[in-house]
């Protein structure tokens, strides 16, 4: 397995990296307590939303951020890049938050390009350093898509994808930006549809629920198997153990009839199968953590093709099951040991699957890329052990994928979604 976890909090494992099989005892670890689940996400998707917000050279319309006048310029990578940017309004967190994830979608045609940054106000009653959250852009060949290690100071710092704030300097308030990049004195401008974060402290799994809106549901999602592309494409992870995260966005984005034309992928050696994995496993594919393990990076290529996308958290499998029964596949991360989950035998430190349904008695059903074939991905698990591993490890993060048409559940008071 690839050996690059990274400790993202104390309940979240780091960026996926793929399954293993591990030896050592079986068994179930230790379920931590339960305690509170405050998640509350932010995100701004229309002109009304992008209004609410500070423009630099940028102007809302259609329901997207656009660079309109050049603010400046920026060289990166030996080339120099006109930019302008838009900055959210202060969002309160209603309680201390110990992490933020932000996420996005964006059209990045040519050499364009997004970053995305977040800062806070602590507990401690001081405004935050602007922190990057990501660089990103579709094509490779131009721009570096990449996390943006050394951001550690007194308020904490960003675990790849994740705003991990130091004792004493969580978070009560947030705010956004996102800057476009384009080549200077060129007329080609990204174009951002949405811009959102999940605050959130959580702590524990949480108590184990009863099966409540979704039993007897399983969506009609594809099956691809990761394990089909073992070797492959080194340069981008190398397939197989280390593709779980795009794997998973490929199956949901089949699901919603979307995804890489064969003029995309036809890089890819027409002797392998699936080849729309292996281009969803280089447009995720993060130069500095070395992965394609990146959430949002994972998010913001599923809206590439036009579909809706945003990592958040949930508290339970109930919230879940309102996602299913409004025919929305989930993509969770979790970790686990051999024989912790009835239905998993292997261990992970880190993996990416799709929950596509609940069995009549409200198991979870999943398409799991961790698997010989596609005809395999299918799997049906045990419901309390494996919502402890999803929520004590990864703090109950999902990816939201789903056409623009297709309606969200209703949200709860403190709205994580």
């Amino acid at each position: 397995m690839e050996r690059r976890a990274v400790l993202r909090s104390t309940v979240a494992v780091g960026a996926s990296i793929g399954f293993a099989t591990v030896a050592g005892p079986a068994g179930a670890k230790p379920t931590p307590p339960a305690g509170p689940r405050n998640i509350a996400y932010r995100g701004w998707t229309s002109d009304a939303d992008f209004g609410s917000g500070t423009y630099l050279g940028t102007a809302a319309s259609g329901d997207a951020l656009r660079l309109t006048s050049a603010a400046g310029q920026y060289t990166y990578l030996g080339a120099s890049y006109d930019y302008a940017s838009w900055t959210s309004p202060s969002v309160t967190t209603g309680f201390p938050a110990t992490e933020a994830i932000a996420s996005w979608t964006a059209d990045t045609p040519g050499a364009t390009w997004v970053q995305v940054e977040l800062r806070g106000v602590t507990a401690a009653g001081n405004t935050t350093a602007w922190k990057i959250m990501g660089r990103w852009a579709a094509d490779d060949a131009s721009v570096q898509r990449t996390s943006v290690p050394g951001q550690t100071d007194t308020d904490g710092g960003i675990a790849i994808d994740t705003w991990t704030a130091a004792a004493g300097r969580e978070l009560t308030s947030w705010q956004a930006r996102v800057t476009l990049y384009r080549p200077a004195g060129g007329s080609l401008t990204p174009v951002v549809r949405s811009l959102g974060a999940v605050a959130s402290a959580v702590s524990g799994s949480g108590a184990a629920t009863a099966p409540a809106a979704a039993q007897g549901i399983t969506l009609n999602v594809p099956q691809y198997s990761q394990s089909i592309h073992a070797g492959q494409y080194p340069q981008y992870g190398g397939g197989g153990e280390a593709w779980c995260s795009p794997t998973s966005t490929s199956m949901v984005l089949a699901y919603w009839g979307t995804g890489p034309t064969p003029a995309d992928y036809a890089w890819v050696d027409p002797a392998y199968a699936d080849p729309w994995v292996d281009h969803a496993a280089r447009s995720t594919y993060d130069a500095n953590y070395g992965g394609t393990g990146n959430w949002p990076f994972n998010t913001a290529y599923a809206g590439r093709f036009g579909v809706d996308g945003f990592i958040t958290r949930l508290r339970s499998l109930n919230e879940a099951e309102k996602f299913i029964a409004a025919g929305i596949p989930l993509i969770l991360s979790l970790s686990f040991k051999k024989s912790e989950i009835p239905g998993l035998t292997y261990s992970t430190n880190g993996h990416l699957l799709v929950l596509v349904g609940f069995s009549a008695t409200g198991e979870p059903v999943l398409n799991d890329p961790a698997a010989a074939t596609n005809a395999a991905v299918r799997k049906t698990v045990g419901r309390a052990q494996f919502e402890a591993a999803w929520l004590g490890t990864s703090g109950g993060v999902v990816y939201v994928v789903k056409q623009p048409g297709t309606a969200l559940p209703p949200a709860p008071a403190q709205a994580n979604w």
